[in-house]
């Protein structure tokens, strides 16, 4: 069992020892539930404490249960707590540092609790599209007041406990201990001290009520349907707290507990339960054993001042690792330490950012014109210019000055990594780091693996994506990586949609109305489609034969290249970022369609989605044919954070589970008969088609 008993003096102490944070697993549960009964058995025992090995009372559910029958399995958390809860002896929950869902529930069933200082307590069960289910809406109401637990519960942010100790009347902590390290001492002290005390107190018993009673709930109904929309969740935990200052204790609980029930089944919280684990599982790559030596980097160069090499330093400075940034030229020098100070200084008037630490992390930056003085750099980080000759200028420079294992990385989005890595006579250090723009927000890095990458050099890179707070996803070689090798795809589908008959406006809405945060033509406008012609410009001298539409190119003529020449698909006023549906690009697609001999069919959104999403679905499954990515969660994760896939539809591929991978494939067999589409692209990819003859699916 994943808990451990033993008998102090006249106290015994059950610990949850289930690494890394005492997950409440069937076998930790089992450990409590035994532990109690032998305590309460046992004639010489006098009180019990419950406290957790390591650096966590209780992060809550065990997540390689999570969503399994395994975590109804009996003994399960409601019955855990019931037995605490009918100890005939004083049960002292001492919790430090993690307290979390039903960690958490777990110590409100204790008749009393004692808090380290800087234990970090939450229910952040909405964050993965449910309520608390082992009686969190039902007491922490009950220990903290109607607001305070409210606020907790919808948010699921972490408190820490000596701020929720200050709260007035607050009966959630018994007493706080002086310090983590006391806390032991403490908590065996006061189960002494309560050993005889009857009857015992139950935070069931505690009166629950709002002075303001239905006009707060509605107020509260009103905020969380601002803020939840696609989130059923938030809106239930308000029902289910007013559900605890109308209803008696145990139909509180029986309410609560259908409606955790109803929420696990629902496709968001399923969605948001895949996010969950896939972020964790992105981080694992199979040939890479998690104890490789990795090697130390505690200093960072990066080529190129622009726009992507100001944001890639940002996220160094942040995490207060020097860096050390060079250009060709002062004046691009000057410009782009004028960007990073802008942007820190957005931060410190916005007060998100005190100046004492903005003023730190401006002295670990340093600018030179000269590589020699990049040579004691850990790691460097090329952000030039996306043209192999540009690259292979650079690398060989690198090359040069670099000194022996030093990681040698490229933010290509691209670009062939292998031949970068062999620009050098030392591909074994070279992996390409792809930031997404801008890069000192976007939480997504397409971490790419050359054929001679080393593993060390692996895994360092992923830990430091770790420390500056990235979300790394690795990804094989091949043109475009994952993200954009499929966006190429989706963005295909959207310019045949023009061809049709829809307009750009048209496809973006209901692109939008699915759930993405921007349509592709928006989406275009901010990257800028100048990025995208040259793209197809290259490949049409590589790859010949490609069928694209040929709106793109010819708005592309027309120089509007998106935002940030106040043109693209939409206009744009000065100073503003709002679309404007545009008469001369609605024109010029209209008159590209005559030139065709094409009549305009009118096109339902249904059909609109279907073609991008789909499209994304079967490239990603050839991607994973390949080997490009090593499981279709991580290509979930890559849309999720780098391309405004909706979270609550858990990524292409989660999407595509939960529509049906065989209606998936007769929806693509319907595009392959549009004459004016691509019948070969639609043609399901034969992992995704082996998953439909055998009724599996990608996840």
């Amino acid at each position: 069992m994943t808990a451990d008993y033993k008998v102090l003096g006249d106290i015994a102490v059950i610990t949850l020892n289930n690494p890394p944070v005492n997950g409440l697993g069937l076998s930790t549960r089992q450990g409590v539930a035994d532990g109690v009964a032998k305590a309460n058995a046992d004639a010489g025992v006098k009180a019990i404490v419950i406290t957790g090995a390591g650096n966590a009372f209780s992060g809550g559910a065990d997540i390689k249960e999570f969503g399994s029958p395994k975590a109804m399995q009996e003994p399960n958390l409601l019955s855990v707590i019931l037995a605490l809860e009918n100890s005939d002896k004083p049960v002292v929950a001492a919790v430090h540092t993690v307290c979390m869902g039903g960690g958490l529930e777990l110590a409100l069933g204790c008749h009393y609790r004692i808090a380290s200082p800087g234990c970090s307590v939450a229910l952040p069960e909405v964050k993965l599209g449910l309520i608390p289910g082992a009686g969190g809406t039902q007491r922490l109401p009950r220990v903290l007041g109607v607001e305070a637990a409210l606020n907790m519960i919808v948010s699921g942010e972490p408190v820490p406990s000596e701020m929720l100790a200050k709260l007035p009347g607050q009966q959630l902590f018994t007493k706080m201990a002086v310090s983590a390290e006391s806390l032991m001492a403490e908590a065996l002290a006061y189960a002494a001290e309560v050993a005889s005390v009857r009857p015992l107190p139950l935070v069931r018993n505690l009166r629950c009520k709002h002075p303001l009673g239905d006009a707060y709930f509605q107020f509260a109904r009103n905020m969380v349907k601002g803020m939840s929309k696609n989130y059923p969740a938030p809106a239930i935990c308000v029902d289910a707290v007013e559900a605890a200052t109308k209803k008696k204790f145990d139909d509180g609980m029986a309410f609560e507990r259908d409606n955790f029930i109803n929420l696990m089944w629902s496709p968001e919280s399923r969605a948001l339960r895949h996010i969950f684990i896939a972020n964790r599982a992105a981080s694992k790559i199979p040939d890479v054993p998690s104890d490789t030596v990795q090697r130390a980097i505690n200093s960072i160069a990066v080529i190129g001042a622009g726009t992507m090499g100001g944001g890639i330093a940002m996220n160094f400075l942040n995490a207060g690792i020097p860096v050390k940034m060079l250009e060709m030229k002062q004046d691009a020098l000057d410009r782009g330490l004028a960007t990073i100070r802008k942007n820190y200084e957005s931060q410190v008037t916005k007060g998100k950012l005190k100046p004492e630490k903005y003023e730190q992390r401006m002295a670990l930056l340093s600018t030179t014109l000269i590589y020699d003085e990049l040579r004691d750099a850990d790691l460097v980080i090329e952000a030039v210019f996306e043209e192999i000759g540009v690259k292979e200028a650079v690398f060989k420079e690198l090359d040069r000055v670099m000194k022996p294992g030093a990681i040698l990385a490229s933010n290509t989005s691209t670009l062939d990594l292998n031949k970068i890595a062999a620009f050098t006579q030392r591909p074994q250090d070279v992996v390409g780091l792809h930031f997404f723009s801008p890069a000192n927000v976007m939480k997504l890095l397409e971490v790419v693996r050359g054929e001679k990458t080393a593993k060390d050099v692996l895994a360092t890179v992923m830990t430091v994506a770790k420390k500056i707070k990235k979300t790394a996803v690795v990804s094989g070689v091949c043109d475009g990586f994952i993200g954009n090798r499929m966006i190429e795809q989706y963005a295909r589908q959207a310019g045949f949609l023009l061809d049709e008959g829809c307009t750009p406006a048209q496809v973006d809405k209901a692109v939008e109305k699915f759930g993405f945060a921007m349509g592709p033509f928006r989406m275009g406008d901010l990257a800028g489609n100048d990025i995208g012609w040259a793209i197809r410009k290259r490949r049409n001298t590589e790859q010949p034969g490609m069928m694209y539409s040929k709106t793109a190119d010819l708005l592309c003529e027309k120089g509007r290249f998106g935002q940030k020449t106040g043109a693209g698909w939409y206009d744009y006023m000065a100073g503003k970022r709002d679309a404007v549906p545009s008469a001369e690009v609605v024109k010029m697609v209209e008159d590209h369609r005559v030139s065709l001999g094409i009549t305009a069919r009118k096109i339902a959104d249904e059909e609109i989605v279907q073609r991008l999403v789909f499209a994304l679905v079967n490239e990603a499954a050839h991607i994973l044919e390949e080997g490009i990515a090593t499981k279709a969660s991580d290509i979930d994760v890559v849309y999720l954070m780098g391309y405004g896939f909706p979270i609550y539809r858990g990524g292409p591929m989660n999407y595509a589970d939960q529509v049906g991978l065989f209606n998936v494939v007769q929806a693509m067999n319907r595009f392959a008969k549009n004459p004016l589409d691509d019948a070969n692209f639609w043609k399901p990819a034969p992992l995704l088609a082996k998953l439909v003859a055998e009724g599996k699916t990608f996840n």
